[in-house]
């Protein structure tokens, strides 16, 4: 991959618009900080001063009780932000702007990645803010243990998840198949092969990556190790979204 391939700054202007001016791909990024700081604090209004593992038996991971609904929109975000350029012959058009494919592809990565990012630091900050503020004597503070790298780590989660989505889109060329298989997986699978293989569901993009969140990390995994799982699951996608781009016709 040469310096020509690179992001330029007018290219990663144009992919911002595309994403500003399609409805249904900024709609499901502002879902990931609703679906996860809303429930979050939902389900803290209601059950939250019950006791001190009404959120869960890990009260650090429990304070982001709402991510397992954003990380769904996450995954919408990222598959619709690629889907569109699969539809109706707009991939020959960017790429008769944007004729050099890693150029156009990365850059799309990079505004995806960006934006993700800032939306999960928010959304992470947010949804810990809220949801502890409804914890009563059971609450959580920002100057407790382990508080400020699940804060963090939530946003770079919701991003890799976001980045999983894109990079599979793109080798399949299909947001909604991408979808439809990829949320079934992130939910119900971990937990059959976590059983089934004896642990080996730890290592599970979704499993790994919430470690960050985690007060006590169980497993061979740590907090950051853990992140790292899952930021390897979402590289190998976009790598295969990437030489897929590349080699098929447009």
């Amino acid at each position: 991959m040469s310096a020509a391939a690179l992001p330029t700054l007018p290219v990663l202007h144009s992919e911002w618009i595309k994403i500003r001016s399609a409805r249904s791909v900024l709609g499901s990024l502002i879902a990931v900080f609703v679906a996860t700081a809303g429930i979050t604090a939902l389900t803290a209004a209601a059950v939250g001063t019950a006791d001190e593992a009404s959120m869960g038996a890990d009260r650090l991971l429990g304070a982001f009780f709402g991510i397992n609904f954003g990380q769904i929109a996450a995954i919408a975000f990222g598959a619709t932000a690629l889907a569109g350029e699969f539809r109706g012959g707009a991939l020959r058009v960017s790429l008769t702007a944007v004729p050099n494919r890693t150029r156009l592809y990365l850059s799309k990565v990079a505004v995806i990645a960006a934006l993700a990012f800032l939306v999960g630091q928010v959304t992470g900050l947010a949804t810990f803010v809220a949801g502890q503020a409804l914890m009563g004597e059971y609450a959580l503070g920002l100057g407790d243990p382990g508080t400020l790298r699940a804060v963090f780590g939530s946003g770079v989660y919701l991003m890799l998840m976001a980045l999983l989505a894109a990079g599979l889109t793109a080798l399949v060329r299909s947001g909604t198949l991408v979808m439809s298989l990829l949320i079934p997986f992130i939910l119900i699978v971990p937990f059959i092969v976590g059983q089934v293989v004896g642990g080996a569901g730890q290592f599970m993009p979704d499993r790994a990556g919430q470690l960050v969140m985690r007060m006590d990390p169980q497993g061979s995994l740590g907090p950051w190790s853990g992140l790292g799982v899952a930021a390897l699951w979402s590289l190998a996608a976009l790598a295969a979204g990437w030489i897929a781009v590349r080699r098929r016709a447009a």
